[in-house]
């Protein structure tokens, strides 16, 4: 794997008026940013996978090979289908986690909210672990298989626990809508 390959980190803001502000920076590996994208999705709502696809469809990062998701929800449980993301956009998907979810009681809070949520969630795949220079983390990849997905959080871990893609999106999607940024990045 490049030290350089591009990777977007996806991570949204607080909602304001049933939307969310999304923030995707491009990076080069976990090194530097490199451009920057956005969107809004509809909280509570299903257009988060879709809006994602376009996103990256109509930007002018032709080298980018990944997307990192901060876990699969975007704008409360607006879930993302990140084998759909990966199939339309040709990229790897990888969605990382602080922790291992308590699947059963994440179901239950998605299903009161969206019909259809366990599928989204079942399409994801498994959840594994990954060790960095920082503690573990978890995740769950679609478009490439998880050793190259551990590669890619590894050394996208640079500064922090969490992949600099990652901590750099939440700061600029709360920084855009609250003023400053706020919350663990």
């Amino acid at each position: 794997m490049k030290r350089e390959i591009r990777v977007a980190g996806v991570d949204d803001a607080p909602p304001k008026e049933g939307k969310c502000f999304v923030a995707a920076p491009v990076f080069r590996g976990g090194s530097f940013m490199d451009g920057l994208m956005t969107t809004e999705v509809t909280v509570d709502g299903s257009d988060a996978t879709q809006k994602l696809c376009e996103m990256v469809r109509t930007s002018k990062f032709e080298d980018l090979r990944v997307i990192m998701l901060d876990g699969i929800t975007l704008a409360g449980f607006n879930l993302v289908d990140i084998r759909t993301l990966s199939e339309e956009t040709g990229l790897a998907v990888v969605s990382v986690l602080r922790k291992k979810p308590d699947l059963q009681r994440f179901l239950k809070a998605a299903e009161s909210v969206r019909a259809g949520a366990a599928e989204i969630v079942r399409r994801a795949g498994p959840i594994f672990a990954t060790d960095t220079s920082f503690g573990p983390l978890w995740f769950q990849c679609s478009g490439c298989d998880r050793n190259f997905a551990s590669g890619v959080i590894k050394l996208t871990c640079v500064r922090s626990a969490y992949p600099e893609p990652l901590r750099v999106a939440h700061m600029i999607a709360t920084g855009v809508v609250l003023g400053e940024s706020r919350g663990r990045a």
